[in-house]
């Protein structure tokens, strides 16, 4: 390959999920870190991501028995969210990012300029490997549905939230989903926090997590990176594909003293009955606690 000629290398996949999900699953760093590699021998175990003009975005990919790694990282030229990605890598060649729409698909094209040191060919079968690796991960994340409930508490927001999310409380009314439900860990914002129960052999399972944001009266948010089993945490494999990376909310808002708690959640549609089924009888049960205080 002569030095002097750029080669642009295009690479291109059609993935069954809506173009929204899709911006969310490239983009998100713990989702990267689900499917940034070529094969099963190596991964990413670290990815940050500040997408604007002008901000930059770093992943460490690593051979997986630690023979090997490097540092993938750049600087981005254009960000269209849902529409186009440009950036330059910081050995100075570019990439262009475009993300087609249609409907339920998505196709993404991916141009790159080629280093001079492995062949094209290489190179194309490469970066293919991983477009392919997110198109099937994208896939199974695309099975996720997003469910809605809401209920109307007569008490302030602030009192809501305190006593929905206090330990005694929080027991209670979500013994609807377990019995022996607890959390373990803070709800500030940035903080792990674990949520817990035990099945009818005694087995400790449930999901880890993080407090993505938390604005005290209005609004938790909660991100789930994986699931516990046997009170192991388990955070990459396919046990918790659907569940890592899944949200969940709960937005307070106060009107004329009461307040209109919005629960939104992310579930792979296995769950989605069961959901359905359980979180109005648990937020029922949550209301219950304050008509019982009134009396």
């Amino acid at each position: 390959m002569s030095p002097d000629k750029k080669h642009i290398i295009t690479i291109e996949a059609t993935i069954i999920c809506p173009v929204e999900k899709v911006w969310k699953l490239w983009t998100d760093p713990f989702h990267i870190e689900q499917w940034n590699n070529a094969s099963e021998d190596w991964h990413t175990p670290e990815a940050e991501n500040d997408l604007r003009v002008g901000g930059r975005f770093r992943s460490r990919m690593e051979a997986r028995d630690g023979s090997n790694g490097f540092e993938f990282s750049g600087e981005y030229n254009k960000v269209e969210p849902q529409h186009q990605i440009d950036y330059t890598l910081d050995d100075g060649r570019t990439v262009q990012i475009k993300f087609a729409s249609e409907g339920e698909k998505t196709t993404i094209t991916e141009s790159f300029e080629a280093e001079t040191t492995n062949s094209l060919e290489l190179q194309r079968s490469g970066w293919q490997s991983i477009l392919d690796n997110f198109k099937k991960y994208a896939e199974k994340c695309a099975a996720i549905e997003k469910l809605k409930f809401t209920i109307s508490i007569d008490a302030p927001a602030l009192k809501v939230y305190n006593i929905m999310l206090d330990d005694k409380h929080y027991q209670e009314w979500t013994s609807v989903f377990n019995p022996t439900s607890r959390f373990l860990g803070s709800w500030e914002k940035g903080s792990k926090i674990r949520f817990l129960g035990t099945d009818k052999d005694g087995n400790e399972g449930g999901m880890v997590s993080r407090i993505r944001e938390n604005i005290r009266g209005r609004f938790v948010g909660i991100k789930h990176l994986g699931i516990i089993q046997n009170g192991k945490e388990i955070t990459i494999g396919p046990e918790v594909e659907g569940w890592a990376g899944a949200y969940e909310d709960y937005s307070f808002t106060d009107l004329d003293g009461k307040t209109l708690l919005i629960v939104e959640l992310d579930t792979v549609v296995h769950y989605k009955t069961y959901f359905e089924e359980h979180y109005p009888k648990a937020l029922q049960l949550l209301k219950s606690i304050f008509e019982s205080q009134e009396e």
